[in-house]
């Protein structure tokens, strides 16, 4: 029948981690359940695209998938014996021919919440690198497609297809279950799979390169994913607390996404965003969630980084950001997450409470670190801070050389730019931290 819908991609890219969660439970083997769930949404876009739904499109995709599943089975001549009971099984259940709008059966599984858990868990698994974790999550979690995993991290898509590939071989190497994971693994893997989630809000929110500063399509995924993962989560989890302050990050943080560019795309920083632009409901939903966690277990990264997030949004004006507070909270997460990246942005806080000056001198600890070597971000700091202090000439320099080390086109504009204007119009101090 036909009728209203979500868009098709979105329709898909909800249903793709619920049908391959069944699917991977009923019958194992993650690799052949991904590949047979991938044609499943391939045939859908197909014939779903004309406007006419199935009254049941879970069913629908998971009848395909599990025919998809049967035929490769078919093709592995070692497992023609529990093909065929496989296959007979099956046949009792749905009649040859086109997919049916649903799946009949008192055998028929529906989505399960823990599924998708599992999955994250299995994306997540310590045998792969990080860029695999990334891709997997994205492939079999976010129903994305090889082609936009790829464009989102400027790879070929033949690069990502075989990144996706050697993922999903590793994890049968491993001897991987899709099992609801003990509670030392939950302790273990919460924390890679939030990590994950954040690095793809961070590529989306900040992308590394390509024309856009922004990538929605990540963002807007890292915080479904997460919600995911905050609503299978037992209140009773530790790691729970830390899920909201990821999230409230995100949400704290995406609550500017309107105000970060203008019409012709070019970036516009924290300090001159028009603050009316910004999502009043995100930032409620970010500070309840952030203010549900607080001090009910020990603080983490992800919440002390909320907590920042949410003293720059709860400032109507940019001369009303509580800077000391925000430096106080940039020393906790040194002291709970210490890394090059949390000095550099205490560098930042401290200029702006104690001067740049003092700033300069705790960039200078850092910049030269490794882990910041491919970053343009040291240099960009160095420049701000040199222009607040007045040295116009060395500020003009390190805004030329930082604009030159990044990838992304709209940066590289804003400090170009920014080195263009220091020579036309006189120094006025102002924090141009990026939001």
């Amino acid at each position: 029948m036909t009728r209203e819908s979500p868009p098709l991609e979105d329709l898909l890219r909800k249903l793709a981690p619920q049908v391959l969660g069944v699917l991977t439970r009923r019958n194992g083997q993650f690799d052949a359940c991904e590949d047979a769930v991938q044609e499943a949404l391939l045939e859908a876009s197909l014939q779903w695209a004309q406007g006419c739904l199935p009254d049941n499109p879970f069913h629908w995709l998971m009848t395909v998938a599990q025919r998809r599943l049967v035929d490769q089975w078919r093709s592995e001549s070692a497992r023609r014996r529990r093909e065929g009971t496989f296959t007979l099984q099956f046949s009792t259940r749905q009649p040859e021919g086109g997919a049916p709008d649903s799946c009949a059966g008192d055998d028929v599984v529906t989505p399960d919440a823990d599924d998708t858990l599992m999955l994250l868990y299995l994306c997540c698994h310590p045998a792969l690198s990080p860029p695999s974790q990334l891709a997997l999550t994205l492939r079999a979690v976010g129903g994305l497609t090889c082609a936009q995993i790829a464009s989102a991290f400027m790879v070929p898509e033949a690069t990502m297809a075989q990144r996706i590939s050697r993922a999903k071989g590793s994890i049968t190497r491993a001897g991987a279950r899709f099992e609801v994971p003990t509670p030392a693994e939950t302790m273990a893997r919460t924390a890679v799979v939030q990590q994950v989630l954040y690095l793809i809000f961070n590529e989306g929110y900040a992308a590394s390169s390509g024309r856009s500063l922004q990538r929605t399509d990540l963002t807007g995924e890292a915080i479904r994913l997460t919600r995911l993962l905050l609503g299978v989560t037992p209140a009773t989890n530790v790691a729970r607390a830390e899920t909201c302050g990821l999230l409230a990050l995100m949400l704290l943080t995406d609550a500017r996404r309107s105000a970060r560019t203008l019409a012709d795309g070019a970036l516009v920083p924290l300090s001159e965003q028009d603050r009316s632009l910004w999502d009043a409901g995100q930032i409620r939903e970010g500070v309840l969630l952030l203010t549900s966690t607080l001090g009910k277990v020990p603080i983490g990264p992800y919440q002390v980084q909320a907590a920042i997030a949410a003293i720059h949004d709860e400032a109507s004006r940019v001369e009303d950001t509580d800077w000391p507070q925000i430096l106080a909270l940039y020393e906790v997460l040194e002291q709970v997450a210490p890394s090059p990246i949390v000095t550099l942005n205490r560098a930042v806080a401290v200029a702006m409470v104690k001067g740049p000056l003092a700033g300069l001198a705790v960039l200078g600890t850092v910049e030269k670190d490794p882990q910041l070597a491919r970053s343009h971000r040291p240099l960009a700091v160095r420049a701000h801070l040199l222009e607040l202090s007045g040295h116009v000439a060395a500020a003009r320099e390190a805004y030329l050389v930082a604009a030159a080390a990044t990838a992304s086109l709209p940066e590289r504009r804003y400090l170009a730019g920014r080195a263009a204007r220091l020579t036309q119009q006189p120094h006025r101090p102002q924090d141009h931290s990026e939001g």
